[in-house]
């Protein structure tokens, strides 16, 4: 059985008579994650919750793109006090679903979009993505990218991607851990995953399995997601460079950092 359910730029299949559900964010060319893309995601992961025979949830992006990542316009004053809290809901919802998540990538899957598939059990990537977390080049830092990067390429190279702001390709993104496997086909491969690996798994031991391998991880996120999203929304934005380099980038020229 397969049905489909869009909303708002997100489809949702439904696949092995529900124990399988790709989630596809669905308005090509750049999939940007904006505000209603977000609630929708949201959601999804919180259904995803009450529905006992889901066994597993890719991500994936309708296109040539994964997804240009969250919508910069949504990070301006006047927005990013909604946005950016209603962002860090959606990495509750995921976790709290407790579901095996796989990632499909292709293309661009950058800031934002980099950050939603991190916390994937697994990730494939094709072999013209690219991958990164450029944040800091408009005058801002990845909150979630700040606190789980580290989990899938270590520490010390998650800061130097964080910091650097640096986009790489998926050859490079497989060899730090990143992504796991670089495929032709993403969809493809994350499906036969599910298939032989999680879907002939009970889906309550499996979501207790997920639980216990990331219950240290989810209470240190509960009290550090918190503090780096204040860090952000009373320190970060109220910067000069923080506007300017958010602006620079929506009138599309260079920034001019004042340093402060």
């Amino acid at each position: 059985m397969s049905s489909a359910n869009s909303q708002v730029g997100v489809v949702r299949e439904e696949l092995e008579e529900g124990q399988l559900w790709v989630l596809i964010l669905d308005s090509p060319p750049a999939n940007i994650l904006d505000g209603a893309k977000i609630e929708v995601l949201t959601r999804s992961f919180r259904d995803a919750r009450e529905v006992a025979q889901l066994k597993a949830i890719i991500l994936a992006g309708a296109g040539d793109h994964f997804s240009f990542g969250a919508s910069v316009e949504e990070h301006l004053p006047g927005a990013f006090d909604t946005m950016i809290p209603a962002f860090h809901d959606l990495f509750r919802a995921l976790l709290a679903a407790e579901v095996p998540c796989l990632a499909a990538v292709n293309g661009r899957c950058l800031g934002g979009a980099l950050e939603l598939v991190t916390p994937c059990q697994r990730i494939w990537a094709s072999p013209e993505a690219s991958l990164g977390q450029p944040e800091i080049t408009l005058g801002v830092f990845a909150p979630v990218a700040s606190l789980l990067l580290a989990d899938r390429v270590g520490r010390a190279r998650a800061e130097e991607l964080c910091v650097s702001g640096r986009v790489i390709d998926a050859a490079e993104a497989a060899r730090i851990g990143l992504v796991d496997e670089v495929v032709a086909e993403p969809v493809a491969a994350a499906k036969e995953y599910a298939q032989t690996q999680l879907l002939s798994k009970s889906a309550s031991s499996l979501r207790l399995a997920v639980r216990a391998a990331r219950l240290e991880r989810k209470a240190l996120l509960a009290d550090a997601l918190a503090e780096v999203e204040r860090l952000y929304l009373d320190t970060l934005m109220g910067t000069a460079d923080a506007v300017e380099g958010l602006t620079s980038f929506v009138d599309k020229r260079r920034p001019v950092w004042r340093n402060r």
